[in-house]
């Protein structure tokens, strides 16, 4: 059996920081607003990501898979973070891509992938849609040699069992915990290990993104179908896009409190939770914790006008 690389000791989940935001930033709206940084965990398999994949990565191994086969756009968080994972895992991996990106055109993340040896396969986006049709996942399994086929994002079972693992560093005396919400997989398997005494809110960056909550719904465990809430307001135009007035926000953020955000997931919930202190949805004595999910190379496109890097 293929043995985990000694360098994914580099990421160690023991050490991870939850950072006090600037009392100024909520104006005294509720008792403490405070940040899980998971984006420090690793530089590429940081945030969430991680969670996700360890389980599956794990499986691959125990269950003598060669290589691992999963989902993502162009610009995608996952296909960076499995490329880099698997590499360290010793495994090879390989790219299905919504879309079909000629090889000179390829994003950063693309490229980067490539770079920790995973296979790109571009495929358009009809074929895409088919990434949970059996007949679609026999061929690709027979093409790339059976990999074990991790779904877009890990949303998966091992995806939603090592994403439980997020809650264990969360203190008991938080009353509301917030997330940005892809695929569910991360909200669920938060959902399935906290407490139900703790409000779970999950923001969605993507239009009509509470269709989210059937699929979620199906996941949790009976005891816990209950005080969670997911939120679409603040999409900014939809999966992917920003406009001045979120570019702003990011910029005043990291001023205020020296936490970069990105521009797809964190920068949207922490935007929304803002609205929602103003709008004095939180008791005062709430004590909010905010999941930093990760993802900063999502910032590429709108680098240069970003006060931070």
């Amino acid at each position: 059996m293929k043995t985990i690389c000694a360098s994914m000791d580099t990421i160690r989940e023991e050490e991870v920081v939850i950072q006090t935001i600037a009392p100024e930033w909520y104006e005294s709206a509720v008792s403490s607003v405070s940040m899980l940084r998971l984006d420090m965990l690793h530089p590429v398999i940081s945030g969430n990501k991680w969670y996700k994949l360890k389980e599956n990565l794990a499986y691959a191994l125990a269950n003598n898979y060669r290589s691992v086969l999963t989902f993502g756009g162009a610009f995608s968080n996952h296909l960076i973070a499995t490329a880099t994972a698997a590499q360290q895992y010793g495994l090879d991996s390989i790219g299905i891509v919504r879309g079909i990106v000629p090889p000179e055109k390829f994003t950063k993340t693309l490229q980067d992938c490539k770079q920790y040896g995973m296979q790109i396969h571009c495929v358009s986006r009809e074929d895409y849609d088919k990434k949970t049709d059996p007949v679609f996942l026999a061929q690709l399994a027979e093409t790339f040699s059976n990999p074990f086929i991790i779904p877009e994002g890990g949303a998966n079972k091992q995806g939603r069992e090592g994403a439980e693992e997020i809650a264990k560093p969360i203190p008991d005396t938080c009353t509301h915990i917030c997330t940005a919400v892809g695929t569910g997989t991360t909200f669920a398997g938060l959902r399935n290990a906290l407490p139900v005494s703790k409000k779970l809110i999950g923001f969605v960056p993507m239009k009509k993104g509470n269709y989210l909550q059937i699929e979620i719904g199906k996941h949790l465990q009976t005891e816990k179908k209950t005080n969670w809430q997911l939120m679409d307001d603040w999409h900014f135009g939809g999966f992917g896009k920003c406009n001045v007035a979120l570019i702003d926000f990011m910029n005043s953020f990291y001023k205020q409190n020296n936490i970069p955000l990105d521009v797809v997931y964190t920068a949207k919930m922490m935007y929304g939770v803002q609205q929602l202190l103003l709008s004095k949805y939180f008791p005062e004595n709430a004590q909010i914790l905010c999941i930093h999910t990760g993802g900063l190379q999502g910032n590429a496109s709108v680098e240069h006008k970003l006060v931070y890097r």
